[in-house]
């Protein structure tokens, strides 16, 4: 028989040549941003770049918190406690056992500042442990059906399999390990490091600032929203359609808790003072965010849900050849993401409380919106081939795609 697989696929050169140099060059850019952000310029343009040194990247207390941080997650998610939905355990219960741990360390004394000065050794412990998983997952995937390996992950090509992840949904018993990587460790991680960059700050100069309060509360009603609502982390592409390696396993434990918190970072070595008036508008900035965000998303969830739930039977929709109808109305007949546009909003209020003398505390924003627009691109392939004619009628119905009268 033929040992080339019929799911095999032929990939561009770009995609592999992503697949090569992204392992090697993002676990670099976390750690160059990090240092950026506790240096005294904080440029991202400064050469010679800023780069820890060898003795700033090993501390063996980092691996032992990152461990007992994932032993911790996985024993609360092996809890027999809430409900199963399609074989995934909803345990949404769990952030307040966490935020009740995180308070009596709090009211024990416990030196949460600390991590401030552990940020570069966490993240190459994150990374490691990034690595050692994904060469775990990728073997593994060879003992897995065939029917449990994702579409576009088993190409033949090992260097872009193990970056794409193979297995669609690799489990231990029942255990899913990408779903509690995706709302988990990292997620939750990066709340804690916020946490501890407010306390850091408070040890430096008696109390914290009224930007790094901000910026707290504002990540954390993020994080408690993706919580609250895990049970729409299932129709997203991470669950649904990506295999589970590399680039899923270091965006959940190493990407997000080390660059998204990079506001805080940068607000300890770089304090910056608010008026009142200006937080008030960057409060309302993030509401109005915060608002598009949530009411869209809870639209689209109930109408997948039950379309003839009151809340959006009177929403006009287009039939498609599949069955199901698109809406055109409502929130998506605003633009085609309107939960992009949300997100993007809350984004730029997380970094402007940090000021404009820096370009650094923007990095969010821009590598978020592009992100964003490369997705819903993705998306709008992948809609057009699924919804054909339909789909067509649906964007000339709603033209703009993130941006009203933009873009």
């Amino acid at each position: 028989s033929s040992p080339v697989s019929p799911s095999h696929r032929l990939i561009s050169s770009s995609a592999l040549s992503g697949a090569v140099c992204i392992p090697v060059f993002l676990p670099l850019t976390v750690l160059f941003l990090i240092c950026v952000s506790q240096s005294a310029e904080a440029s991202v343009l400064q050469w010679p770049p800023c780069l820890p040194s060898a003795d700033q990247l090993w501390d063996p207390l980092a691996p032992t918190l990152l461990l007992a941080w994932i032993v911790l997650h996985a024993l609360l998610y092996l809890l027999p406690l809430g409900k199963v939905l399609n074989v995934y355990k909803m345990s949404t219960w769990f952030w307040s056992v966490t935020a009740v741990l995180l308070s009596v360390l709090l009211a024990l004394g416990a030196p949460l500042g600390y991590l401030c000065e552990l940020l570069v050794p966490l993240a190459v412990s994150a990374v490691a442990v990034s690595f050692l998983s994904s060469i775990y997952l990728y073997v593994r995937s060879f003992w897995a059906p065939s029917d449990a390996l994702a579409l576009g992950g088993d190409t033949g090509n090992p260097l872009y399999d193990f970056f794409i992840g193979r297995e669609l949904n690799p489990r231990i018993g029942n255990f899913d390990l990408k779903y509690f990587c995706e709302l988990r460790p990292g997620l939750i991680g990066w709340v804690v490091i916020n946490l501890g960059m407010l306390m850091k700050e408070a040890e430096l100069r008696g109390s914290p600032s009224l930007s790094m309060i901000l910026v707290n509360c504002f990540q954390l009603l993020y994080v408690a929203d993706a919580l609250w609502n895990e049970e729409a982390v299932l129709t997203t592409m991470d669950i649904v359609h990506d295999g589970f390696g590399f680039m899923l396993v270091f965006g959940d434990l190493a990407w997000v808790p080390f660059t998204y918190s990079l506001q805080a970072s940068f607000l300890v070595a770089h304090p910056q003072s608010l008026s009142s008036l200006t937080a008030a508008a960057i409060v309302a900035l993030n509401d109005t965010g915060y608002y598009i965000f949530r009411k869209s998303n809870s639209q689209k969830n109930q109408f997948r849900r039950d379309p003839t739930h009151p809340s959006v039977s009177g929403l006009e929709t287009i039939a498609t050849a599949t069955g199901k109808r698109l809406l055109v109305s409502g929130w998506w007949g605003l633009v085609r993401h309107p939960n992009y546009l949300g997100d993007l909003l809350m984004a730029l209020a997380w970094s402007l409380p940090c000021g404009f003398s820096h370009l650094l505390p923007y990095f969010y924003v821009v590598y978020f919106t592009v992100l964003l627009v490369h997705r819903e691109a993705r998306d709008e392939r992948q809609c057009r081939a699924k919804y054909g004619l339909a789909w067509d009628a649906y964007c000339r119905r709603v033209p703009y795609r993130i941006f009203p009268y933009i873009y």
